[in-house]
């Protein structure tokens, strides 16, 4: 149950951490909290299925980039998103890459809140 709980907490927070990159960042855009679960959804499911996918993929470009496509790798993940859904839009892969570091900063920032609070408990 808690893990449930949990589970849905960090969905609820990363969707909000979306609308606040759209209201940061005029190159991403999002109608609604509706629009921002949805997306939220899809981000993760590509993180998780996708993304390793990529990275094991472009494992020597990111040995010689010392790590950094791995922001490009981000940024794919959030521009595909972005085509995929109506509610959530993406200017370009520029506005893609700046849209993915800030949702990324959001996510370790509630990643370590709901550590914190769920360890305490």
């Amino acid at each position: 149950m808690l893990r449930s709980m949990k589970l849905l907490l960090r969905w609820l927070l990363l969707s909000a951490a979306l609308l606040l990159v759209a209201h940061l960042y005029s190159g991403v855009t999002v109608v609604d909290f509706g629009a921002a679960m949805l997306a939220a959804f899809v981000i993760g499911l590509f993180n998780t299925l996708v993304r390793p996918l990529l990275i094991l993929l472009t494992l020597p470009v990111t040995l010689l980039t010392l790590g950094l496509f791995l922001f490009v790798i981000n940024a794919l993940m959030f521009w595909w998103a972005a085509s995929m859904l109506d509610g959530f839009n993406v200017a370009g892969f520029g506005a893609a890459l700046i849209g993915s570091v800030l949702y990324s900063l959001c996510c370790m920032v509630i990643d370590v809140a709901m550590e914190r609070v769920f360890s305490a408990s």
